[in-house]
């Protein structure tokens, strides 16, 4: 019983292994797609578009959580001038998230 007990211990813990990483890499792929748009809307070159994504990405590694990200991405917005609110940066985030993690899952 105590075999039957471990291997079911194991079993947990390796999905709670695979939902984290796959947590993580929704996380960062969203932060991603996020840049992108924002880049866009910035007005940033094609060439320079992946560059700001990835400061975006790296944004979310200050702190758990997304208001890392908020804050950067809120400066950024103030610095070029777009009227884009913080509620429509929410709500994109939150149309991201579920394209992130079906894109994760398809891969």
């Amino acid at each position: 019983m105590s075999d039957s007990f471990n291997e079911r211990e194991k079993g947990f813990e390796a999905k709670f292994k695979l939902d984290a990483e796959q947590e993580f890499k929704a996380e960062a792929r969203r932060n991603r797609l996020l840049g992108e748009w924002l880049a866009d809307k910035f007005g940033v070159p094609a060439s320079e578009r992946a560059d700001y994504a990835k400061t975006v990405v790296i944004a979310d590694m200050d702190e758990p959580g997304i208001e890392d990200v908020m804050r950067k991405v809120m400066a950024d917005i103030a610095t070029h001038g777009v009227d884009i609110s913080e509620a429509d940066v929410r709500a994109k985030i939150s149309e991201l998230d579920g394209v992130a993690a079906q894109q994760i899952a398809n891969e």
